[in-house]
């Protein structure tokens, strides 16, 4: 899976949002929001991680969250 380039990840009004730059931006018209979980998916996409191992950040997070090591 791969990330389009020219869509950067932006924090507006305590919300995460996917919005396209440049040529991109011509041909999408909007923001795509992002919640905790998405924004996680999204930047493991971008920096070339494996479905596996976006899925053990996830855990991670989740195990945390639940106030476990």
């Amino acid at each position: 899976m791969k990330i389009k380039e020219r869509f950067v990840i932006r924090k507006v009004a305590g919300k995460y949002v996917a919005v396209a730059t440049g040529k991109a931006s011509r041909e999408f018209h909007g923001m795509v929001k992002l919640n905790e979980t998405g924004k996680t998916i999204w930047e493991g996409v971008a920096d070339g991680r494996t479905m596996d191992e976006i899925v053990n950040i996830l855990a991670k997070k989740a195990a945390q969250d639940r106030g476990r090591p």
